[in-house]
């Protein structure tokens, strides 16, 4: 069965999981929500893409509906979730991907409009549960409204979940230097909020250090490891792919041979396609539009000791995110079908 998404919010991600859903041949797009785009130049931004390129179909407007190849997709222009006709659209998944409806009550809201499951492309600000693809999606029970997480916890997670898996996860550190996105300044200005007023400041020709919760994130994703990692971001002048530098102390002594072996064989086994493993000399530029969460950078990471290790891994936080959430919507729609 194909599974049918509604968009709401098309912004980076919800044009990039539009992309990513009519690319695969399990998913489709019935419909898109977002009150501030108009219909002509939502055509166009999902036409043209700065990083990931021009859509190779062709795209225009018909009614109101965006017509992409030959598939018709419903825009709608509503403020509250509650009154978008998702259920006369057919969408039976929601992308949730305005960054505003973020709890469960709030995403809840797409229900009352026809939908029957909701997919936050967020973390979450409650405790709706959130699944990573890979590590431990297969714990999906049938909820209604669930998170993807975000990309930094996407790409953390698997290679925690190998680590702890082989070697086991005394503590570890995080560092993820990220490239720049949509809530940062072109030049200084008042934060967005107001609160973290480095925020502010120009993404154009600085490293700007910033909080995360994605370390803490992946223990509630791997509940063996809540309360052992813990992570800061450095916002860099990108336009894409980020970079996770995880420093860990393991519980068994291994080398960074054996780490590198582990690492490798998940890649080509039980995580193909969501964990890559490269020893190539690489740069972030070589991972643009790689729709793996992960991709263990073997030259780059270190060793201190046998207990000490810095592990390295790329992401495309964008195109990997958006194939995620694609490939989220198509599991849960599998192990509890939509009525």
């Amino acid at each position: 069965m194909v599974v049918k998404l509604g968009i709401n919010g098309f912004g980076r991600i919800g044009r990039l999981v539009m992309r990513a859903a009519l690319e695969n041949p399990d998913t489709t797009v019935v419909a898109v929500n977002d009150p501030f785009l108009d219909l002509d130049y939502a055509a166009y931004q999902f036409k043209y893409d700065s990083v990931h390129g021009t859509h190779p179909a062709d795209v225009s407007v018909e009614g109101d509906s965006l017509k992409v190849g030959d598939i018709f997709i419903k825009f709608f222009s509503e403020r509250d979730p509650a009154s978008i006709p998702w259920g006369e659209a057919g969408a039976h998944t929601v992308c949730e991907s305005t960054g505003v409806f973020t709890t469960k009550e709030k995403a809840g809201l797409h229900l009352g409009g026809g939908a029957k499951r909701v997919i936050i492309s967020a973390p979450p600000k409650d405790d709706t549960p959130m699944f990573v693809m890979g590590v431990n999606h297969t714990k999906f029970a049938g909820e209604t409204v669930i998170s993807n997480a975000s990309c930094t916890t996407n790409c953390l997670s698997p290679i925690a979940k190998v680590l702890h898996d082989k070697f086991g996860i005394v503590e570890g550190l995080m560092t993820t230097i990220h490239a720049a996105t949509a809530n940062q300044l072109v030049v200084d200005g008042p934060a967005k909020g107001g609160k973290d007023w480095r925020a502010g400041r120009s993404v154009m020709g600085n490293l700007i250090p910033a909080s995360t919760g994605a370390a803490k994130a992946v223990g509630k994703v791997i509940p063996e490891l809540n309360g052992k990692l813990t992570g800061m971001a450095v916002r860099v002048p990108t336009a894409d792919v980020s970079l996770v530098d995880l420093t860990v102390r393991t519980e068994k002594a291994c080398t960074g041979d054996e780490i590198k072996a582990a690492m490798k064989e998940a890649s080509e086994g039980e995580l193909k396609g969501i964990l890559g493993y490269t020893d190539h000399p690489v740069v972030s530029q070589d991972f643009v539009h790689d729709a793996r969460s992960s991709i263990l950078d073997a030259s780059a990471c270190i060793h201190l000791n046998d207990n000490f290790h810095k592990i390295i891994s790329w992401y495309d936080n964008e195109w990997g995110y958006s194939n995620r959430l694609v490939d989220l919507a198509v599991h849960t729609s599998k192990a509890f079908p939509l009525a």
